[in-house]
């Protein structure tokens, strides 16, 4: 239980709970969920990772910057992520719907890694499909809505590899923080059911043999 962890910060408790699995976590997912759901009812959750946040060595913010990006529709901001562990933290940060654009992060899509996410503040839309894939996987033919549900602070979830969803709106001030597996996939695969058009994503650091076949 995680509560064999009181007086460690929030994230030293996670952590220390998912690095004590005598398991591969990225195939026991589900057990992740039971723990993170734990975790994340603490009632000042919010309050301590502020805190985290506010005592940051300079080198450490320089790190959590150079590990972060923008989507768009939020920063991702990366919290954690050490060589050798199966999971990173992360933290998003929705920008206000009228900066969102077009793309992957509010089509018809699923990840390359499982994950499980808690919102801090706000709420969004949130939306999941069943969807027939292409030959190979690797192209998405058509989706069907499932559920759509209005998550609000406090609402928990978990999301398979093999899952697609969609978050299609977000209250301005939403945040959410994410315990991500390592990838499962090599790709993902995004769809925009208005147009019908698919895409298959690769990151660009699994593309550097084919930059050089293709020099």
């Amino acid at each position: 239980m995680l509560a064999e962890f009181t007086g460690v910060s929030a994230l030293d408790e996670l952590t220390a709970r998912v690095k004590r699995a005598d398991f591969p976590v990225v195939d026991h997912w589900a057990e992740v969920g039971g723990w993170f759901r734990e975790w994340a009812a603490r009632p000042e959750l919010r309050k301590e990772l502020r805190a985290h946040l506010d005592g940051l060595t300079p080198q450490q913010a320089t790190w959590v910057i150079a590990h972060s990006r923008e989507t768009t529709t939020h920063f991702a901001w990366c919290l954690r992520d050490e060589p050798g562990e199966q999971f990173t933290f992360w933290l998003h940060e929705y920008k206000p719907l009228a900066d969102w654009r077009t793309g992957y992060a509010d089509s018809v899509h699923n990840h390359r890694y499982h994950f499980c996410t808690t919102i801090l503040s706000g709420a969004y839309l949130h939306e999941r499909f069943d969807a027939r894939l292409g030959v190979g996987g690797r192209t998405i033919i058509s989706t069907e809505l499932t559920k759509r549900t209005q998550c609000v602070a406090g609402t928990t979830g978990t999301l398979l590899a093999h899952e697609f969803h969609r978050i299609p709106r977000a209250a301005d001030g939403t945040m959410t923080f994410l315990v991500k597996s390592r990838a499962v996939t090599p790709w993902s695969l995004s769809y925009d059911p208005d147009t019908g058009v698919s895409h298959r994503h690769v990151p660009v650091e699994e593309r550097l043999e084919d930059l050089t076949n293709n020099l």
